[in-house]
């Protein structure tokens, strides 16, 4: 493996954040410090979010697009996918996967409404960008031949009007990033052309689920197989920022106390979104009887809810004004080390959390309970439009 190659896997991404959180508890970062002494309190209430969202915690989901999908408690995948056994699931891999990467945030103004049965709902945020997408992908705006599905051509194809059409974008419904979100599913298409090794002949972005069934043995998959698949076929769609050795590092960003050596030096990589991906598509596969194993090989995700849980509830302290008062892209040291300390934190606050509701629940489903949505809570509790608490310059493509 090259040394580009190694920053793509989940234990990069736990040893490089852990070099930026000890430059935080040694107060040697140049935003924030880390008052470990609050994380009990952040648990609190992470486990009181998951006791009320679940008060039977046998049935805490996967923190994934589906949860998203089926909004407002509608089942938009199963009105919108008929097919059984296989090619339902790459059914589900194409909806997930397309609704995932369209959604890096919305911007604090944009709302969608959808009109069932003559009874209009509106939606938001994360909520509104996946009822959006999978109204988009039931109508085939992602593929060639039409219906619910997404191939190389349909992707390549893609309008910047068509989406902002699909979300309902107008001057007083803004959505950032749709230039974004539309070059990136295009990029989605070349890269399924451009790998029939994983997607298949057929240029389908569902071949990946044959492409990851393959994998397994004896009916079990190591989620980590997931993530290295996403990094590996789809490392090529992300904007350009930083290149290695020829690999496209996508979500990596540099930082002085990241650490490393050689050509990574100073390297933090996240893969957030390829990570969310990841936790999605953990539902359809079991749904195929492939048993994901090892599934805290994954890492939290370094992202504005999480990351503004700590934040408010008081673990991360601003060192300066600017953190909380400008608006910050996302190689900027605030939002880096924001992110990193983000990761090892939800590290520290999962067995706390575990052992205040007396159960063994993977990340992913603490992640769900859980911190996700005490995010979203305090942060509606702490200011009136509920946004995060350090503003975010996002090309929605991040976050």
């Amino acid at each position: 493996m090259s040394e580009a190659r190694d920053l793509l896997t989940p234990e990069a991404i736990r040893e490089r954040c852990g070099h930026v959180f000890e430059a935080g508890l040694a107060g040697k970062l140049e935003s924030f410090d880390v008052e470990l002494d609050a994380l009990g309190e952040v648990a609190d209430r992470v486990a009181a979010t998951t006791k009320q969202r679940y008060p039977d915690l046998s049935t805490i989901p996967y923190h994934g697009r589906l949860g998203h999908l089926r909004s407002g408690g509608v089942d938009r995948p199963g009105r919108v996918i008929g097919a059984t056994g296989d090619e339902r699931a790459r059914q589900l891999f194409e909806l997930v996967i397309t609704s995932t990467l369209l959604d890096a945030g919305a911007g604090m103004a944009w709302r969608f409404v959808e009109n069932e049965g003559g009874k209009p709902t509106t939606y938001a945020r994360s909520e509104g960008l996946a009822v959006a997408s999978a109204h988009l992908f039931g109508a085939g705006a992602f593929s060639s031949k039409g219906g619910a599905s997404a191939d190389a051509a349909g992707l390549e194809a893609l309008s910047t009007d068509t989406i902002a059409e699909g979300f309902q974008v107008t001057a007083d419904n803004p959505l950032v990033g749709v230039e974004g979100r539309t070059e990136l599913l295009r990029s989605l298409g070349r890269a399924v052309r451009s790998r029939p090794d994983v997607f298949g002949d057929e240029g389908r972005v569902g071949g990946l689920y044959d492409h990851l069934a393959r994998q397994a043995e004896g009916g079990k998959l190591p989620a980590r197989a997931i993530l290295l698949a996403l990094l590996d076929a789809l490392g090529t769609i992300w904007p350009s920022r930083i290149t290695l050795d020829g690999v496209p590092l996508g979500d990596v960003w540099k930082h002085p106390a990241a650490g490393g050596h050689g050509a990574t030096a100073g390297l933090v990589p996240f893969h957030k979104l390829s990570q969310w991906l990841s936790y999605s598509l953990l539902e359809p596969l079991e749904g195929a009887g492939i048993e994901v194993t090892d599934l805290d090989r994954l890492t939290g995700l370094a992202e504005y809810r999480n990351g503004g849980l700590f934040v408010d509830a008081g673990v991360l302290v601003p060192k300066h004004e600017g953190v909380t008062r400008d608006a910050h892209g996302p190689a900027s040291p605030v939002i880096v080390e924001w992110r990193a300390l983000t990761v090892i934190l939800l590290d520290r606050v999962a067995p706390l959390v575990r052992k205040r509701l007396g159960v063994e629940l993977p990340l992913a489903k603490v992640l769900e309970g859980g911190t996700w949505h005490a995010g979203r809570e305090i942060a509606r509790e702490l200011r009136e439009d509920g946004g995060p608490p350090i503003r975010l310059d996002s090309d929605g493509t991040v976050f």
